[in-house]
Parts: structure tokens; C-alpha cells; sequence
């Protein structure tokens, strides 16, 4: 059995062309909508609606952790538009056509805190399996998945901005952590909280990771835990017991799918 894995495809749809070729599945773990491009500003959704040099100013403030005035920022850019929402949701809407029609492999798939989970039904059909707090059976071996990142302590979602980030409360996301069946191979956008699998060495920076996710792994000693999140990572994989950690690869620019073969 093969399987291909990718994660923050962040709208590389032609290399999602071909991430199925020769696999008997593709597994997506989310970050498929390229939003904000900080290595190309004129690309992404920001990028088309607002162009580069905008773009590159709100880069630069998130570089310099700048929060109140990237707020403050982001705001301007919105209130510029007559109806911000509708831009972007048509804007997400048509990256996702690409990006779903792209995946030609029996494909199963959990959103990233770049994504709209809640648009994914509208792009399920045969073949494409959204599996979110649910597991699935893939040549004989279960598989879990669990979607979107954690909600950082303090924070709040304002629900009503034009757009929103899958972030999950800590809670939220480990009661649906504690709802899958034993897995062999658990499947998340997160990282466990294993400080070199969390470290982004180019943004000198640790993201966030799941205390949950890395108790679970303990408990059920799964064959693989696969994510993504973290693009440039200290460690790409750790071995916990007999599970081996695996950061499956920044997909955007690799061009690469991470293999599986049992």
C-alpha cells in the first residue's frame, strides 16, 4: 500500500496535480487556501484584492510581531471594501474548485487554520473523503483526522470578520481528539507539543502545538503521527515509543508529498 500525504498546499494547485500520481491514496492535511502570499504579494487573496504593496506592509508588521497595529491594519483594508465577506468568500469559493478538482487520487482531507471548513461540503463528491473529528480505513490501517489549530489563550475569534481562521479552543479540540476510535495513523494539521517539532527556524519563532495530540500518542502508540503547520521546522520528525512524528512538509513549496508505504 502507498499513500502520499501533503499539508499547507496554500494554493500550489499544479504540484496538487500530480501529488496522487502512483498512490493508491492522498491525504490532505489542510492549509489548501493561499491567503496572504509572504514570499509573492501580489498572489494570494490579499494580494488580489488589495495588491502587492499593501500586502508587503502587512508582511512587514507581522515580522516585527507588531499585533495592535497589524489589527488596526487588517481593519483599514476591510472598511475599503463594500462587502468584504462576499469578496473573500467568492475569492476562497474559487480557489477551492481548483484545489479539489486537482486531486485525482482517492483523496481524504482535514482543514488547517487556513481554511473554511464549512465551504468544504460543497466540494465533496466521489473519490474526496472531508473527515474532520473521524477516522477511515486505508489499506487495512485506521486513520484519524482532527482539523484546525488552537485558539491561543485569551484570544477571540470575532466571528463576523470577513475572514476567520479555523482556530478551535483548547477544550473544543480535545473533546474531538478524545471522540476517534484507536488509531493506527493519527492525522492532524497541529503538531504535538514536542518543542523541536514546534520550532520554525526562519521565523525564530515556536508555533503552537497539542498537548492532547502528543497524550494521545502516548496512550494509543499510533504506527505515525503525520502534520503539518509548522514550515520550516527545527526537527522534522521525532520518535515517541514506536510512533514515528513526521512534519510532512511545507506542500506550497516542496512541490512534495511525504510517503507512506506499508
Amino acid at each position: 500500500m502507498r499513500v502520499h500525504v501533503v499539508s499547507d498546499v496554500h494554493g500550489n494547485v499544479e504540484d496538487l496535480k500530480r501529488a496522487g500520481d502512483g498512490a493508491d491514496a492522498l491525504v490532505v492535511l489542510g492549509d489548501l487556501i493561499d491567503f496572504v502570499d509572504y514570499h509573492d504579494h501580489d498572489k494570494g487573496i490579499l494580494g488580489a484584492v488589495f495588491g502587492p504593496e499593501k500586502v508587503a506592509r502587512f508582511a512587514e508588521l507581522r515580522r516585527g510581531h507588531r499585533g495592535k497595529e497589524i489589527s488596526a491594519y487588517a481593519r483599514s483594508l476591510w472598511e475599503s471594501l463594500s462587502d468584504p465577506a462576499k469578496v473573500v468568500e467568492d475569492a476562497v469559493r474559487d480557489q477551492y474548485s481548483e484545489l479539489f478538482g486537482a486531486m485525482t487520487a482517492p483523496t481524504y482531507a482535514t482543514p488547517g487554520n487556513v481554511d473554511a471548513p464549512r465551504l468544504w461540503p460543497e466540494f465533496e463528491r466521489e473519490g474526496i473523503h472531508v473527515l474532520d473529528g473521524r477516522s477511515a480505513l486505508i489499506g487495512g490501517l485506521r486513520f484519524g483526522f482532527i482539523g484546525g489549530t488552537l485558539l491561543p489563550e485569551g484570544a477571540v475569534l470575532r466571528k463576523h470578520a470577513p475572514w476567520v481562521p479555523y482556530l478551535r479552543p483548547e477544550q473544543e479540540y480535545d473533546d474531538a481528539l478524545a471522540a476517534l476510535d484507536p488509531v493506527d495513523v493519527l492525522c492532524s494539521h497541529l503538531p504535538p507539543a514536542v518543542p523541536e517539532l514546534l520550532y520554525d527556524v526562519v521565523a525564530r519563532r515556536p508555533e503552537h502545538g497539542s498537548a492532547a495530540l502528543l497524550r494521545r500518542i502516548r496512550t494509543d502508540t499510533p504506527r505515525w503521527s503525520l502534520f503539518g503547520h509548522v514550515h520550516q521546522p527545527l526537527a522534522q520528525r521525532v520518535r515517541i515509543g514506536r510512533t514515528e512524528c513526521v512534519n510532512v512538509g511545507h506542500f506550497k513549496r516542496t512541490g512534495r508529498p511525504y510517503v507512506l508505504e506499508w
